[in-house]
């Protein structure tokens, strides 16, 4: 163990969520918040629904108390409330939780005396952020309860130590880093992404993007990247962080999709372990914490850590949620004492997705060209993380498998539509591809339903039939690059980085917008932030000039089935534009 191990606190054990697990079984009197005093408020409409339930079922001549309530509620998800939702109709009966989730909240406490102060950690949260720093190879933690946004927010709010901060930010990155320059009042340098040409889909900046930008504006605050990206793609972030240190700037990493890295062999290597100073990263994405939970890791002398916990104060809530942090501090644990072998039927679950995929030749992994990875049988034992020589792209993440219909028949959108009428829920799909995640919670079982499912779909959906516009695309051949449209369009092309461009909470008025078709938006500047979602990489942001190119690929994504956040139209016909200046 490290420096930041407690003294008498070993990896195998979970202090915060030890000490919510005492707290349940004390069974104090709770005269604080929250104000369902330990799901005590809806026992009490329960028993009288059940007593209600009751008399209505003698006087009808039924014999149906509330153990026969209480057994259908036990043994059947879907029964609330003396209601089964999966055939009831609309009811006037009081809905009230299920058994399971009555449990939980007799864990959704508050800071009182045990629990410890998220935002001045002295006791078991201090101890599980200790942990966690161990585990991952920190010198520092923070448990954060707003998602990867909350540490994104509070990492820019703290290198932008002063109005007009320079900071060098890859553009595909999520829009909580847009946000946090607006926030911030910082001026962006943007950095264009390597593009992988057999895909078509931006990575991460080269170094020598990195190292021209660093070297034009040696006062930046920071650089700020993204790695992996939504399809698993990444590579080493060594000579990166070297030029940063060079010129005495942190690198700061959304490692959201990565907070599983460095834990087995077969993945690739953590931000942390490449030299980065700042490090989000979603747990709840890839390891096993609830939705909202993740973490930030920090490492170095280059962040003034003393301002980075006020920004976390200002950007978290004065009252996080206890059961969001002890699951971070679970999964934690698991990792910590389990190890690479918390990985192996995950790993086991991929290869055997792979394999079968051998036998679905129309279906296609998204894999780097010319690399070990395509070189190896896909039904070896080995699946290498690393690839050398690929500058930007040398690492896929195993647990993202991206498939594509090679027969051009489904879209990416229109693939997912299928899988999920078969019973598999994709991560997310764009016009050409389908992510599917697994995890260390995958099992073998899930890759054969997969393939069932695209055995299925082959059969129902051969090339030679028609399809909707929605379901069908023009998609490249193997042998063909797909065209890529960057994610911004404000420098000359072939140019490496931008100027500044100077973010700000100054709201565009109504009176200086107006509305037109997105046919028609080539050459305005947006007044919104259009976001496909997933991933939430914004296309354009508020006061950016839409190109020809970028009009195109909206019109594109729209017509092909892709969800936006940030355009008001809900049918995504018209965008909001600021008026041209006369």
């Amino acid at each position: 163990m490290n420096e930041n191990d407690t003294p008498g606190i070993g990896k195998e054990k979970a202090p915060l969520y030890e000490a919510l697990l005492a707290y349940r079984h004390m069974k104090q009197r709770s005269f604080h918040v929250p104000g369902h005093k330990n799901g005590q408020v809806y026992h009490q409409w329960m028993q009288q629904t059940e007593e209600k339930e009751d008399t209505r079922y003698t006087e009808t001549g039924h014999v149906r108390g509330a153990k026969l309530k209480r057994h259908h509620e036990e043994s059947d998800p879907g029964f609330i409330g003396g209601e089964n939702l999966k055939s009831a109709e609309p009811s006037k009966s009081i809905v009230v939780p299920v058994r399971a989730y009555l449990e939980m909240m007799e864990m959704d406490v508050t800071e009182i005396t045990g629990t410890d102060d998220l935002h001045h950690p002295e006791g078991v949260i201090k101890q599980a952020q200790e942990l966690a720093a161990d585990c991952f190879g920190a010198e520092e933690s923070f448990f954060l309860v707003g998602g990867s946004t909350a540490g994104n927010l509070s990492l820019l709010l703290t290198i932008c130590d002063e109005p007009g901060s320079i900071v060098l930010v890859q553009r595909n990155v999520h829009k909580s880093v847009i946000h946090g320059l607006m926030l911030a009042g910082a001026r962006a340098v943007f950095l264009e992404p390597w593009v992988d040409p057999g895909s078509g889909l931006a990575v991460m900046p080269p170094v020598e993007a990195v190292k021209a930008a660093v070297q034009k504006y040696p006062e930046a605050k920071g650089v700020f990247v993204t790695l992996p990206n939504y399809y698993g793609m990444g590579a080493d972030l060594t000579p990166i962080a070297g030029v940063c240190h060079e010129a005495g700037m942190p690198l700061l990493v959304d490692e959201a999709h990565g907070a599983h890295y460095g834990q087995h062999p077969e993945l690739p290597m953590s931000a942390l372990s490449c030299g980065v100073d700042g490090v989000v990263q979603s747990t709840h994405k890839m390891l096993a914490a609830f939705t909202m939970g993740a973490m930030l890791h920090i490492q170095g002398p280059r962040l003034n850590r003393s301002l980075l916990r006020q920004r976390l104060a200002m950007v978290q809530s004065s009252s996080p949620s206890y059961p969001v942090m002890a699951s971070l501090d679970l999964s934690r644990r698991l990792v910590h004492v389990h190890g690479a072998e918390a990985f192996t039927a995950g790993l086991a679950a991929v290869k055997a997705l792979k394999r079968g995929l051998t036998e679905l030749p129309r279906f296609q992994l998204l894999q780097p060209a010319d690399s070990l990875l395509q070189q190896e049988p896909l039904c070896g034992d080995a699946i290498a993380a690393a690839m050398p020589g690929r500058k930007g792209y040398t690492a896929q993440d195993p647990f993202k498998v991206v498939i594509y219909d090679d027969a051009g028949v489904l879209s990416g959108y229109g693939l997912q539509q299928q899988l999920e009428a078969c019973g598999c829920v994709p991560e997310m799909s764009d016009e050409r591809y389908v992510v599917l995640l697994f995890s260390l919670g995958s099992t073998v079982d899930d890759a054969e339903h997969v393939l069932q499912a695209l055995q299925h779909i082959n059969t129902a959906c051969k090339p030679e039939h028609s399809m909707s516009s929605t379901d069908s695309v023009k998609t490249a051949s193997r042998n063909d690059s797909p065209a890529y449209v960057s994610t911004w369009n404000n420098i000359e092309e072939n140019e490496l980085f931008s100027e500044p461009v100077l973010f700000s909470l100054q709201p565009i008025m109504e009176p200086d917008m107006i509305e037109v078709l997105i046919e028609d938006c080539e050459g305005y500047r947006s007044a919104e932030m259009v976001i496909p979602y997933p991933p939430g990489i914004p296309l354009v942001y508020p006061g950016e000039q839409i190109t020809p190119k970028l009009a195109e690929r909206i019109q594109v994504l729209r017509d092909a089935g892709a969800k936006f956040q940030g355009i008001s139209d809900h049918e995504n016909r018209k965008l909001k534009v600021m008026k041209p200046e006369l």
